[in-house]
């Protein structure tokens, strides 16, 4: 229990508020680029730069402007980045076949960063939305997203990311057992090193919607995600996923979205006291930048508030797109 202070004046709790030195001492909780996932997406091409129109300043880059961009943030002190591709439509099907190709766009991209920025870690997404025809995150059999079938496909799309040289995978599925499953999959395939970042509380939110936006998966998906992803109501579930999920050999674990879900994230921190990230998704980003946009909010001093709300809230980093600026502002 916080010890009560002694009353006024013996305690001036301004005292240590007086000037920036003062402020520093005492300060409790850090940010640093090291705490920072910048997650990009990639499209066919050369020198292809797409913004996307609701997330202002972030736009699908090419593998060759994506290996720059990544570089430089590799000079920013950033560690990792997550990768996520847009797919081209011709190449989605019920199935899913292009997920598990070793040569599509993400492996490609995945394959030419690892070559020229081998010190910055790549995470990949496994699941099934950006080859998925029904832009579901699994297999879809007469309007059911099955469970089992869509482990199988995701164990595929796992390995085939592990040959490519992703350092971390990160199943974003929402499927029960899929933790499970790769990890002995990836055992069996000589990949005892690859580490999995699960999106072990992952929410069925409205702040999706500019990523679908991102990945192509908007006009393709047909209902919604509700079967698998959390009900934004459940606060227990959440540390019964993660638990699974640990116990099937999870390295790290996620909560998603990331400010609407702060009590999640403390709640997963401290029970758990593994590394916990908190991914800080397109709507947030979205909402944010267009206040910034409009003159409504200053854009650093909100940016940094926001994420050092999730290291407040018990989280070891954050996935942002906001990153590169971010590291800019921390680097001076």
């Amino acid at each position: 229990m916080a010890q009560v202070p002694p009353p006024f004046p013996a305690t001036r709790l301004r005292r240590l508020r007086r000037n920036p030195a003062l402020r520093a001492l005492v300060r409790e909780t850090a940010l640093t680029p090291a705490d920072l996932i910048w997650p990009v997406f990639v499209c066919e091409g050369r020198a292809e730069r797409a913004p996307i129109a609701s997330m202002p300043g972030v736009a699908r880059l090419s593998i060759d402007l994506l290996v720059e961009a990544v570089r430089d943030a590799a000079g920013l002190g950033i560690p990792a980045i997550c990768l996520f591709p847009y797919t081209d439509p011709a190449l989605k099907s019920d199935l899913c076949e292009e997920a598990w190709n070793p040569d599509n766009l993400s492996n490609r991209a995945t394959r030419a960063i690892k070559d020229a920025v081998p010190q910055i870690a790549v995470m990949t997404d496994v699941a099934l939305d950006p080859y998925n025809a029904a832009g579901h995150d699994g297999i879809v059999r007469d309007g059911t997203i099955v469970n089992d079938e869509s482990v199988e496909a995701l164990v595929r799309m796992a390995l085939a990311q592990a040959d490519a040289g992703a350092d971390i995978l990160g199943p974003s599925d929402m499927m029960d057992g899929r933790i499970g499953a790769i990890r002995t999959a990836l055992e069996a395939a000589g990949h005892p090193d690859t580490a999995i970042l699960s999106y072990a509380a992952k929410y069925a939110s409205g702040f999706y919607g500019p990523f679908r936006d991102a990945v192509g998966a908007s006009g393709a998906l047909k209902g919604d995600k509700k079967t698998y992803q959390m009900d934004p109501a459940n606060s227990d579930e959440a540390l019964r996923l993660v638990a699974r999920d640990l116990a099937e050999g999870a390295d790290m674990v996620m909560v998603k979205p990331g400010m609407p879900y702060l009590d999640i994230c403390r709640r997963v921190s401290d029970a758990f006291a593994v590394p916990t990230y908190a991914y800080q998704v397109s709507g947030e980003y979205a909402m944010l930048s267009a206040a910034f946009d409009n003159g409504w909010l200053a854009r650093d001093t909100v940016m940094m508030e926001s994420l050092l709300a999730f290291k407040r809230a018990g989280c070891d980093g954050i996935l942002t797109y906001f990153a590169p600026d971010a590291a800019r502002v921390l680097n001076g």
